[in-house]
């Protein structure tokens, strides 16, 4: 994040953001939602806090990659950008799929189709696309990029990006600086309620990157909007001063929904599921971003001087962690979960494992140019 100076806050937002989804991924195990393993002892019980950051935790990601992006365009010509874009993302991205998200397929067949051949038979199969990993739902794509399916989608958005900015720099953005407050804000909840309740029912969500048009829409609309919202220091000292105004707008908004919910599958809507739907979804719209506009004040508030080895630390460590973390949670979590423990016991377990094995992954990583650029890390590390 450099500007003429480095934006810490925006640096410990991203390590934030980074951090909650491997939290939230963690969860998955043991939620009653479909995910690739599964805990024997899966319930409803943590759902609720899931819900509170689901609608906005990539949102957030792709609005920060769009800062990101734009300032790293302001100090270097655009085929270069395109380039280090490309670098950043691809190589991570293509050996990702190849070797890091392969256990989590073979855990998931394991699982599901309680496949009992090798790891290296699978990875054989795995590598080639072999198509006969089927259940009544369908067959397992491989190879598959899992929840790299963020990495390819920012590449491209970051790609297209650097094809037009040299058009977009010349659209004079003066005026849009002296909006009025509310204008910020109205301008990302009227695209998440355009995504969220015009486009999600008429296009699954697949990250299958061809066809997937409601979360290309709202995830290259946020990403586009932290590339306009980049140079607009205006907008985040709006956030700053209504952090506290966003935080109990954020979660009155998701007590509201919570409620519908409840309401829904109770059979109790009071009004009809017409009206109860564009309801919903604005709400749930206004929940996503008043939450991360909390996020983005707070930040503001507390971490824009707030440098250090930590920060340093964390901000190059924070993209290797996300690229291994899901495969140590997901093989951690399968073998766990064999062993009966006891849920609290088995759970923290699960934590330490995810993120010691991240920690360890990334000092290894580190250490060997060879594997720096498989990982998001330049091939020699900054002195």
């Amino acid at each position: 994040m450099e500007t003429a100076t480095r934006r810490y806050d925006l640096d410990w937002l991203r390590i934030i953001a980074f951090g909650l989804l491997i939290f939230y991924h963690i969860g998955m195990f043991y939620v009653t939602w479909g995910w690739h393993v599964k805990s024997d002892q899966a319930s409803s019980a943590i759902e609720p806090l899931m819900l509170v950051v689901n609608p906005w935790r990539l949102e957030l990601l792709f609005f920060i990659s769009g800062v990101a992006t734009r300032f790293l365009a302001d100090k270097m010509p655009t085929w270069k950008l395109a380039g280090s874009r490309f670098n950043r993302l691809f190589w991570p991205l293509v050996f990702g799929m190849a070797v890091i998200v392969a256990p989590q397929a073979f855990y998931e067949i394991k699982t599901d189709l309680h496949y009992s051949g090798s790891y290296l038979e699978f990875w054989g199969k795995y590598l080639t696309g072999y198509g006969e990993w089927c259940d009544h739902e369908g067959c397992l794509t491989v190879p598959t990029w899992n929840h790299l399916w963020y990495v390819a989608y920012l590449l491209a958005y970051s790609l297209i990006f650097a094809l037009i900015w040299p058009l977009l720099k010349r659209i004079p953005m003066q005026w849009a600086k002296s909006l009025p407050a509310w204008v910020y804000l109205a301008v990302p909840v009227a695209l998440y309620w355009f995504c969220n309740g015009y486009l999600e029912p008429r296009f699954e969500e697949t990250h299958a990157f061809v066809g997937d048009w409601a979360v290309h829409t709202i995830s290259f609309g946020f990403f586009i909007l932290g590339v306009m919202a980049a140079k607009f220091d205006r907008l985040f000292e709006i956030a700053r001063r209504l952090r506290w105004l966003s935080l109990a707008t954020g979660l009155a908004a998701y007590a509201m929904i919570a409620w519908l919910r409840y309401l829904y599958f109770a059979g109790k809507l009071p009004i009809p599921l017409e009206i109860a739907w564009p309801l919903g979804t604005f709400i749930e719209s206004s929940q996503a971003v008043f939450l991360m506009v909390t996020l983005l004040g707070f930040a503001r508030q507390h971490l824009s001087n707030a440098d250090g080895p930590i920060r340093r630390t964390l901000t190059e460590a924070i993209f290797p962690f996300y690229i291994v973390h899901q495969t140590i949670t997901v093989v951690a979590a399968y073998e766990l979960n064999q062993l009966h423990w006891p849920l609290a016991i088995e759970a923290t377990a699960l934590v330490v494992i995810t993120f010691g094995g991240c920690w360890l992954s990334y000092e290894i990583v580190r250490r060997i140019p060879l594997l720096r650029p498989l990982f998001g890390l330049t091939y020699k590390a900054k002195r």
